[in-house]
């Protein structure tokens, strides 16, 4: 394993880390607590040091199954976890102290802690980020030692644009892969500048970049890749990262014939951390053997310039209208 560092957190964090949205079971499926351990476990011992969770994965049994993983290693994990999306409706009035610190306070009984490692609010609506006293209440939570770092998760590279005028940010979550390339341009470039980590989620686009997927392939009920494709029930971009099913598989079809020799989940991430902004890349996980194929991307060798242009080249083609310019 290789490490990064996390903004201005200084934190080193492992290159690959864990997303915990599938921890327990598929999308769709019952939560197993004994596979959750087994996955967390197993993300241990091939030296990943950061687990990215939320108040709302699996209702609260994520963070509770990490807190409770935790306890029983010596070298703890650093663990990202989010809130604000238990609110209903999700809307920016929700963001406020009382609703806050009730999540955050929530979180912290989940995992059994006295401080989470760092909080991130949970895509926020965009009114949320021209909303500073939510921010002064983050630097509060800090100051009172409930949490150690925060920062937020987005849906919009303006978001994370605006975010990181705040002094407090420390880090930002955003999605981004082979087929959603517009972080790269700006938003990489003043993450550097203000020194704050990126955690890049959605890396294998909801497993159409697994390369498993044709167009038989069918998903369960409960599944968000059934029913959220046009944004039924939240962003469509965190569904296929908001790549139409069919015009995403004729591209990764492209991918599979530009790269015949590589595991394609393992070129997207090995993708993904040629780009130094990033602090590290949180893949999920259904199963153990996803994690251990997952970090053998870390020791892959840099693509070389000919490949990233084959890789833009399947984008520019298939993807960039309109995908580019929505998020």
């Amino acid at each position: 394993m290789k490490y990064r560092k996390l903004g201005k957190t200084n934190v080193d964090v492992s290159e690959i880390s864990l997303g915990c949205w599938q921890l327990g079971g598929k999308w769709g499926d019952p939560y197993d607590d004994e596979l959750a351990f087994e996955t967390l476990k197993t993300a241990t011992n091939l030296d990943i040091t950061c687990f990215d969770t939320a108040d709302v994965y699996q209702g609260g049994m994520s963070e509770n199954a990490i807190g409770r993983y935790i306890k029983t290693v010596k070298d703890k994990p650093f663990v990202i976890t989010k809130v604000g999306r238990k609110s209903n409706p999700h809307v920016a009035e929700a963001y406020n102290e009382d609703t806050l610190r009730k999540y955050v306070d929530d979180s912290r009984d989940n995992m059994n802690v006295d401080s989470l490692d760092m909080v991130l609010l949970h895509c926020p609506p965009t009114d949320v980020y021209y909303m500073p006293e939510v921010f002064k209440l983050m630097d509060t939570l800090k100051e009172e030692g409930k949490i150690k770092h925060y920062g937020v998760s987005v849906e919009r590279i303006e978001e994370g644009l605006k975010a990181m005028q705040y002094d407090g940010v420390e880090a930002i979550e955003i999605i981004f892969n082979m087929f959603r390339l517009r972080p790269q341009e700006l938003f990489f470039e003043q993450a550097k500048k203000h020194n704050v980590g990126v955690i890049v989620r959605v890396p294998l686009a909801s497993g159409l970049l697994s390369g498993k997927f044709d167009k038989n392939t069918t998903f369960k009920k409960d599944d968000h890749r059934n029913f959220n494709r046009n944004g039924e029930a939240f962003d469509k971009g965190e569904t296929f990262s908001g790549v139409e099913f069919e015009t995403g598989l004729k591209a990764v079809d492209k991918l599979k014939e530009a790269f015949p020799n590589y595991n394609l989940p393992q070129l997207a991430l090995r993708y993904i951390l040629m780009f130094d902004a990033v602090s590290t890349v949180i893949p999920g996980a259904s199963k153990t053997k996803h994690v251990k194929s997952n970090v053998q991307a870390v020791d892959l060798d840099p693509l070389t310039d000919d490949e990233m242009a084959k890789i833009q080249s399947v984008y520019d083609t298939y993807i960039k209208d309109p995908v580019h310019y929505l998020w």
